[in-house]
């Protein structure tokens, strides 16, 4: 009986593989899996990750918030399930767990955020509606009373001959500037619509830092941060984290303001918004003093913790080979628990991220079972804080398991909605990499078009942890689906991913729920395994292409 329900369950395992994953019954143009590693392939189970989702989502993990028991469980649990599929630990001291030094920081109540004209009325701001921000110098107070400087993009960038700052002394000021960066369709002017880092809040924030300013506060506007205020403001409440200082410059206030109180403020300095915006579009823009000063009392709590990465590791068969490795990553942890919430107040991050773990470890367990190692070693790291700012990513970064350039490539994954057959594969970066053909050839066998970042404007590249790798030079990008799948056309795959970003992306909301549709999630899981496989058999490690901005460092790492 035993014998006939393996076998009928086998058989409805391949069905499924054949047909609703679009997978051909034999690999072709590329592939160069043996055997073994394509039946471990196939032993990838759609119902194997919503199970692993639905917990690491439930409410009894309290919304792995970082430094929190929620998140402490569900490092433990990614670490358990690692110990029982057989891999061996790859943490600090003989452990599964890497500890990332952080210090958590709470505005308290009594923080109050000012914008003081020249000549008028203070504007006295309220935390939450109208503003977010922190004191990045870990202190428990801080006092600001600076002028206000605006910067345009507040970018500095050499390579595109684009400098706002124009050599303007900003050292104990408070920058002003705007998200994103200056747009255009040209790919050799900041990559065309793709977003790069200079476009990113961090390196606004760490320019602003280095220049010797006191604080930055980034306006805020939904078409240009690719998400409404209420995402600023929940991944801006409560606690957050920052790794233990190490002597970088920071700010006594990281800050958000809201679009509304940006152009009240404009209005009271004699100033019009639009044309600010439109004026820092230009290569002459130049510093503007706003005639206002930011008076700010900063106080925090503070409160020094560690958080843990969870690394594990399937040596590498090949005695040569075996000191070089694949990496595979996803974040486990979420926003916990919001108190000051009524109502369902658990951050459960069901899709962000819990659809990740489930797929790493469930591409862990079929590369632990399968009879045949690839020639180099597996690495698989569940990594914390990475709604932190990829706080546990840039720690692993710095703290690779083997030297970042033996690292061969890393493969990441981050919110993969479960929406049925997927019929497009998204790999945003792995075209900057040499290991893109074999990328092209897999997705060939797979019957995956390759879609490109359907917002590239939104630079996708630059926030999840594969950036953290690449920042160290590894080759490193994402997998997920793309929005075309079977039985639907691409607007109603772009209808469902701009409401998940509407009603769910960092809200409570974000929950499992029974009935999904998990083959997408199963399909990016084989999709993973498959270039992992790859490129842990080829002869030469992944690389960046000449050129690119993270070449200098994968050379640097050699």
């Amino acid at each position: 009986m035993l014998i006939r329900r393996t076998v009928f369950a086998v058989a409805l395992l391949l069905t499924a593989i054949l047909s609703a994953q679009n997978k051909p019954s034999k690999p072709r143009g590329g592939s160069h899996l043996p055997p073994t590693a394509i039946a471990a392939m196939q032993n990838i189970l759609p119902e194997n990750i919503e199970q692993q989702t639905r917990f690491l989502s439930h409410d009894l993990l309290e919304g792995r918030g970082t430094g929190q028991r929620g998140g402490d469980l569900a490092a433990e649990y990614i670490a358990t399930q690692f110990a029982l599929y057989g891999l061996k630990p790859a943490g600090e001291n003989g452990t599964y767990m890497q500890k990332v030094p952080m210090v958590g920081i709470t505005p308290d109540a009594d923080t109050h955020f000012t914008l003081v004209p020249t000549n008028g009325q203070p504007l006295d701001l309220k935390p939450l509606d109208e503003y977010v921000a922190y004191d990045q110098t870990q202190q428990p107070e801080s006092n600001i009373d600076a002028d206000i400087v605006y910067v345009g993009y507040g970018i500095e960038a050499p390579e595109y001959n684009w400098d706002d700052y124009k050599g303007v002394d900003v050292k104990g000021k408070v920058l002003l500037m705007l998200v994103n960066e200056p747009p255009s369709d040209d790919p050799k002017f900041f990559t065309g619509r793709a977003l790069t880092y200079y476009g990113r809040w961090m390196y606004k924030y760490e320019e602003a830092a280095r220049k010797g300013a006191v604080g930055a506060i980034l306006i805020h506007k939904t078409e240009m941060a690719s998400y409404g205020w209420e995402v600023v403001r929940n991944s801006n409440s409560g606690e957050k984290s920052y790794l233990k200082l190490d002597g970088t410059p920071k700010l006594k206030s990281a800050a958000w303001i809201h679009l509304d109180v940006a152009r009240k403020l404009a209005s009271a300095a004699g100033m019009d918004l639009d044309k600010m915006m439109a004026d820092a579009r230009l290569r002459t823009f130049k510093p503007v003093p706003m005639n206002f000063r930011l008076s700010a009392h900063m106080t925090s709590k503070i409160r020094p913790f560690g958080s843990n990465n969870v690394i594990a590791v399937l040596p590498g068969s090949d005695k040569k080979l075996s000191d070089e490795g694949v990496l595979y990553t996803a974040h486990y942890d979420h926003f916990g628990i919001r108190p000051d919430l009524t109502g369902d107040n658990i951050f459960n991050g069901a899709m962000d991220n819990a659809t990740g773990c489930a797929i790493l470890l469930e591409i862990a367990r079929v590369y632990a079972q399968s009879p045949q190692r690839p020639r180099r070693s597996i690495f698989f790291s569940s990594v914390t804080a990475e709604e932190q700012g990829l706080l546990g990513s840039e720690y692993l970064g710095k703290h690779p398991p083997i030297r970042a350039g033996k690292i061969s490539l890393d493969l990441n994954f981050d919110d993969v909605m479960p929406l049925g057959a997927p019929e497009q594969v998204e790999v945003s970066g792995a075209e900057r990499t040499t290991f893109y053909p074999t990328v092209q050839a897999t997705a060939t066998d797979f019957r995956f078009a390759i879609r490109p970042d359907a917002r590239p404007e939104a630079g996708h590249y630059y926030r999840s942890d594969h950036f953290s790798l690449a920042r160290v030079g590894i080759p490193a990008f994402s997998i997920n689906e793309g929005i075309k799948f079977k039985g639907h056309d691409e607007a109603w795959g772009l209808a469902q991913e701009e409401d998940y970003t509407a009603h769910r992306y960092h809200q409570p909301s974000d929950e499992y729920r029974s009935g999904m549709d998990w083959t997408a999630d199963a399909a990016m899981a084989r999709f993973g395994f498959a270039l992992g496989w790859e490129a842990a058999n080829q002869q030469q490690l992944v690389g960046w292409r000449k050129g690119d901005e993270f070449e200098k460092a994968r050379l640097a790492s050699r």
